[in-house]
Order: structure tokens, then sequence, then C-alpha cells
């Protein structure tokens, strides 16, 4: 998606501001979102991003969990809504979308909710889960890049649900994790979307033998209330 300013992926789109609200309207909660112009999908939910709220189980409980490309915040405060006892980053490289995603987050009283740059995040945190729309008009070698980058800092029972749609490549996307080793299954398929399940890397077994694959399934910056944690 661009603008008149630009990709929604840049770091400080140059669109006029152009605020408004969307509604985020699911089975278990309703959350108004200010938006604004230079951001993913500004006036309504995305079609892929509903698909994958509605398909993913629950995430886990407690922990470090992970929305990437938080664009303004749809994905983050879900996940802190069906979590609260979790911490939830919400990363993008783009400025905008974070100051609108801890504006959110605060109004909902989300106060776990985390928003950073992706090079601001420490390199010790590693994510029970990882929720994403990934944007993949960035081409696949940045694609490849960004899913490495993060997958990689899964939990070894961690997993990642990514929603893409089929004629983008999600069929494609599904075979390179695979051969990249990270176990990949089809969690759900809607309309023209497919959300994608991506456990963990395995991980040599401690005593050099025979690699340790994750289970099959899971369980079903500063704060937004900008107090450094």
């Amino acid at each position: 998606m661009t603008s008149k300013g630009g990709h929604y992926f840049e770091e400080r789109p140059g669109a006029a501001a152009r605020p408004g609200t969307v509604d985020v309207i699911l089975p278990d909660l309703h959350l108004r979102l200010a938006t604004d112009s230079g951001v993913f999908s500004p006036g309504r939910l995305d079609a892929g991003t509903r698909v994958l709220l509605e398909a993913v189980p629950a995430p886990p409980p407690r922990g470090e969990l992970l929305d990437l490309g938080c664009g303004y915040g749809p994905i983050a405060l879900t996940m802190a809504s069906r979590a609260p006892d979790a911490t939830v980053w919400a990363v993008d490289v783009n400025r905008r979308s974070l100051e609108l995603c801890a504006e959110n987050a605060r109004t909902a009283g989300l106060y776990k909710v985390r928003t950073a740059h992706a090079d601001e995040v420490p390199s010790d945190v590693r994510f029970s889960a990882i929720w994403s729309n990934p944007a993949i008009r960035i081409g696949k070698p940045a694609l490849h890049a960004m899913l490495t980058r993060w997958l990689d800092r899964l939990t070894p029972d961690g997993a990642a649900y990514l929603v893409v749609q089929k004629h983008l490549g999600s069929d494609s996307l599904q075979r390179w994790l695979n051969d990249q080793g990270w176990p990949t299954t089809r969690e759900a398929a809607r309309s023209a979307y497919r959300v994608l399940r991506v456990a963990a890397r395995p991980t040599p077994h401690p005593a050099g033998g025979t690699p340790e694959a994750p289970p099959a399934r899971g369980p079903r910056g500063t704060d937004a209330s900008g107090r450094t944690q």
C-alpha cells in the first residue's frame, strides 16, 4: 500500500496527517483505534488481519509476545486483551505507526504493550508467540531476511502465525519456511488468505544427538503508559 507520501513501511512517511478511527470488532472484544495516513490500512481493519485474529488460537497467557509490523495496533492490542499478563512487543519500522499504537494502547488501558522500532528490541528477548500480517510487498529478499531475524527468536516451544494472501505467495512462502527448517503448516484458509503456523526451528540435543523438535502445537521500547520496564 502506498500513499502520496510513500510506503507504509518507510520509517518516516511523508504523507500529510489525516487522522481517523477504525473499529476492531471481534467476538471477544471491541476496540476503537486512532489511525492516520502513511500507515497500513488506515481506513479499515485489513481483511487479512481480521482473518488472522479470528483464526489463531489464544496466545500464551504469560511471557513475551510479538506483533511484527504492528501498524496502529490491531494485532498487538488483541494479543494484549487476550493475554493480559503477557508483555506484548509491538514492533514496526514506521515511527508514525508506533506513535499511534502506543496511543491506542494507553487509551485501551493495555499497559503491557511495549512499542519499539525493529532495531530497538533488546537482543536477548525471546518470544513464545509471534503474530503478523507481514509486509509481503517489501520483496522476497527483504521479507526472508525479516522473517529469519524474528523467527529465530521464538522460544523452543513457541509458534508464529502469519497471514498471507494466496496470490501474493502464501504457498511458496510455506515451502520456503519448511526448506529453511521452520516446521510450517496451514492453520486456516479463508477466501484468498492463508494463515501459516510456523514452529521454532529444531535445536540440537544437549548431548549432541538427534535434534529436538518443538511440540506440534502450543496452547490455543516503552510500555503504553510511557514507563520503561
